[in-house]
């Protein structure tokens, strides 16, 4: 009688000790996807043209956040008339992938231009070279950067691997050119090695 009843107890810790570990899985596996889904997006960004920074929490989660949103597309106004247009949100996702890709998830990003106005981008086209007539900085998809301390190189090729837009390649000006739009990449005024890529 004594080893039945010994037998229970043993059964009934075994399976006290079972139901604790399955609860503290479930609530781990449960913390695991609330931080992703809480989990912060940051932006740390200079404008060039402004001397304006800015340092803000664009996504949480799958969320994006409404009032950073416009704070951005006001960052990213057409520096010339101050017109302000809506920026695809994607474009930010890129461009935290890009820092962290690089290994500088924190690190600043300089912006050498964001929207630009009809007008701001057929003056660029009258007084410079590279600057596409349809320009998807005029829909606001696209965003010229460099990063400090990361040589632009480096950038184009990280940019590259996201395969998740436009790719221009600036070596003379030292920036890099992304968007939103299909999948595709140039380099201008560039060796022919740099055209493909490579």
């Amino acid at each position: 009688m004594r080893s039945a009843v010994k037998i229970v107890r043993i059964v009934l810790a075994a399976g006290a000790v079972l139901t604790l570990m399955a609860l503290i899985g479930a609530r781990a596996q449960a913390g695991d996807v609330s931080s992703q889904r809480d989990q912060e997006h940051v932006l740390r960004l200079y404008n060039t043209h402004t001397g304006e920074r800015l340092e803000i929490v664009f996504r949480r989660g799958e969320q994006y956040i409404p009032d950073a949103l416009a704070k951005l597309d006001y960052f990213l106004r057409d520096h010339n008339t101050g017109d302000v247009r809506h920026f695809d949100p994607r474009l930010y996702d890129i461009l935290a992938d890009l820092t962290a890709s690089v290994g500088h998830p924190d690190g600043e990003i300089d912006i050498v231009c964001g929207y630009r106005t009809p007008s701001t981008n057929e003056s660029l086209r009258t007084h410079t070279t590279g600057v596409a007539k349809n320009s998807l900085h005029i829909q606001a998809e696209a965003i010229d950067l460099r990063m400090p301390g990361v040589n632009t190189l480096t950038l184009r090729r990280a940019a590259l691997a996201l395969r998740r837009g436009g790719v221009g390649y600036y070596p003379h000006s030292d920036f890099i050119h992304v968007d939103t739009g299909r999948v595709r990449q140039w380099c201008f005024d560039c060796p022919a090695n740099l055209i493909t890529g490579d």
